[in-house]
């Protein structure tokens, strides 16, 4: 059975790491179902809500894609006729601590440092610019910078669109000159002889686009060293923590939460408060100043009504 969920998998088109990821909540969910003496025939909604409730402690991220893998295999197995019920929407959730955490970014200062130390003179370093340069000015996740094609460039009308792997929504967005030249100068005279469809190779032999499993990570770390930035595991400073700097750099100039959510491609404007909490600036703004008499909303005014 599990077998033939990785092809179902694989035929939805998730990427190689989520096929994988949401094999094993499978996996353990098969396993619970089976340490309960329960039949997948028999299983109903209580059933369900008792395994959500082992989720109980994980960090929000956990139970998430735990429930998105497990909500996934529910679909596939009443697909297959293996339960009667198709109990994906049903799925209880889980209240956690989402709004806890607060998002890497960085400081300009650092960031100037980080560009300035890539070395655009040779072709990998004509590549990293032009993919971290997409990643902090426009948003975009690893994964859709990795699966840029030709194709996803008008360069006349001067955008770029593609259907981001993570949600499957289509996004436009604008071509801006700096990446829109420092892509062009990657094209010309850095990227590898390839008849790959896809814009962003990997510059050692075998020639290939780079993988689903890889986040790039690599690349932050190797011109952070470069820059002599501290590399640890207090703070994350993956391509992730650029996509947090531009979220909260957009905050502070007053882009709307629902704008920020349309660039950054979330599918809901929920997740999107959460950048105020990296900005001393915007908390700064939100404080209640002591010399201001505060005036209670609730108060009964109904005797200053003539």
């Amino acid at each position: 059975m599990l077998d033939k969920f990785k092809m179902y998998c694989k035929n939805s088109e998730y990427a190689v790491s989520t096929c994988k990821s949401y094999a094993r909540t499978a996996e353990n969910f098969l396993s619970y179902i089976e340490a309960q003496g329960i039949q997948l025939m028999e299983l109903n909604a209580a059933d369900l809500t008792a395994f959500t409730k082992t989720l109980l402690g994980y960090s929000y991220k956990m139970v998430e894609f735990v429930l998105c893998g497990t909500r996934t295999f529910l679909r596939f197995l009443h697909s297959e006729g293996v339960v009667l019920a198709d109990f994906s929407e049903s799925l209880p959730n889980i209240q956690s601590r989402k709004q806890t955490r607060i998002p890497s970014v960085w400081n300009k200062d650092d960031l100037k440092k980080l560009f300035d130390a890539i070395d655009c003179g040779n072709p990998s370093g004509k590549r990293d610019y032009a993919i971290i340069l997409l990643v902090t000015r426009l948003g975009l996740r690893s994964i859709d910078v990795k699966r840029l094609t030709f194709s996803n460039f008008n360069w006349n009308d001067k955008y770029l669109e593609f259907s981001q792997a993570k949600t499957g929504r289509k996004v436009r967005l604008p071509l801006l000159s700096d990446v829109g030249w420092a892509i062009i100068e990657y094209i010309k005279y850095g990227r590898p002889a390839s008849d790959s469809p896809y814009v962003f190779l990997r510059h050692i032999a075998p020639i290939a686009p780079f993988s689903d499993e890889d986040h790039l990570y690599q690349i932050i770390v190797k011109h952070m060293r470069a820059a002599k930035l501290p590399v640890s595991g207090k703070k994350k400073v993956g391509m992730h923590s650029l996509r947090h700097t531009l979220a909260t750099t957009l905050l502070e100039n007053h882009t709307s939460i629902d704008d920020i959510a349309g660039i950054l491609g979330q599918q809901s404007t929920e997740s999107t408060p959460i950048y105020l909490k990296s900005s001393l600036k915007l908390l700064s703004e939100c404080a209640l100043n002591p010399d201001i008499p505060f005036e209670d909303p609730c108060a009964d005014r109904s005797s200053e009504v003539e």
